[in-house]
């Protein structure tokens, strides 16, 4: 492969804009967030896999499962993988509305990630406490 040749200006220059260049913005902190609940969804489904797989293998290794699952670290798994599941769909709702070139002046895309994140948040606390109230 050949050596592509540059000068002193180009070599000091970087090769994309950096972060200092960009402020921080609801829309930047709801893309991270969309990917870290993309990553928490993969995680969350290789967790109900083994769940069903403890409950295929027997009550021995059900009770283990469910012994993990009814603990501090269940309880602090079940709404973060609630959240991530409506968080990354609404999410997903945002980027098909911008597809369609809906709301991509900067108020409007502002508007769309505050309204995922409080919509997330909002639609999780909705689920625990209708689920609480149904039994």
């Amino acid at each position: 492969m050949a050596q592509a040749e540059t000068d002193g200006a180009t070599a000091r220059r970087p090769l994309s804009p950096h972060l200092t260049v960009y402020r921080p913005m609801m829309t930047m902190a709801m893309s991270m967030a969309h990917r870290i609940s993309g990553v928490a969804l993969y995680l969350g489904a290789a967790l109900i896999a083994l769940y069903l797989l403890a409950l295929a293998f027997g009550p021995a290794w059900f009770s283990a499962f469910s012994w993990i699952g009814s603990g501090l670290f269940g309880h602090l798994i079940l709404p973060a993988f609630v959240w991530a599941l409506f968080h990354h769909l609404l999410g997903g709702i945002r980027h098909a509305l911008w597809d369609r070139g809906l709301f991509m002046d900067p108020k409007g895309r502002e508007l769309l990630a505050t309204g995922t994140l409080v919509g997330g948040l909002a639609l999780t606390v909705a689920t625990f406490v209708l689920s609480s109230l149904a039994g």
